[in-house]
């Protein structure tokens, strides 16, 4: 067991979690921060996606105790940020978001950009979106959804 000091969405939090508890099943079983998604279990799609001290991270890779004293922003916390409010809308009026099984963890790529670099050229966005897989839009209406948000700042 260890015991770790974090905060997950702006709250603080003292846990004790096992010392093989993954990140994403920390946040899903223990948490009930379900809307991390679990893809390939191995770092390749990116659909676990989510910000660690400001960089995007797959979750899925992760140790729960790793993060001790660390900083975590799931899917959950876009609603309370603006940057976050405007990619979730850009996303839905742009056709940003299909099936829907990427798009937290695209979402939460695209927050990282932008927290770090709100006016990204083209080739800024695709290595942002690299790490995540998306079989349904093709990324065009993923990268528009992002480019509309940096149109609307």
């Amino acid at each position: 067991m260890n015991h770790i000091e974090l905060k997950v969405n702006g709250i603080r939090m003292v846990c004790d979690v096992d010392d093989n508890r993954r990140l994403i099943d920390f946040l899903r079983e223990d948490l009930r921060l379900t809307g991390t998604k679990e893809g390939c279990s191995v770092g390749e799609c990116g659909a676990c996606t989510v910000i660690l001290d400001g960089k995007a991270v797959c979750s899925c890779l992760l140790l729960a105790a790793q993060c001790d004293g660390a900083e975590v922003e799931t899917v959950e916390s876009l609603k309370s940020s603006r940057i976050g409010q405007r990619l979730q809308s850009a996303f839905v009026r742009h056709g940003g978001v299909q099936c829907g099984f990427c798009t937290p963890g695209v979402l939460m790529s695209a927050k990282a950009l932008l927290d770090s670099n709100p006016q990204p050229d083209d080739a800024q966005i695709h290595d942002a979106l690299e790490g995540n897989l998306c079989r349904c839009t093709g990324y065009l209406p993923i990268i528009k959804s992002i480019k509309a948000v940096l149109k609307s700042a």
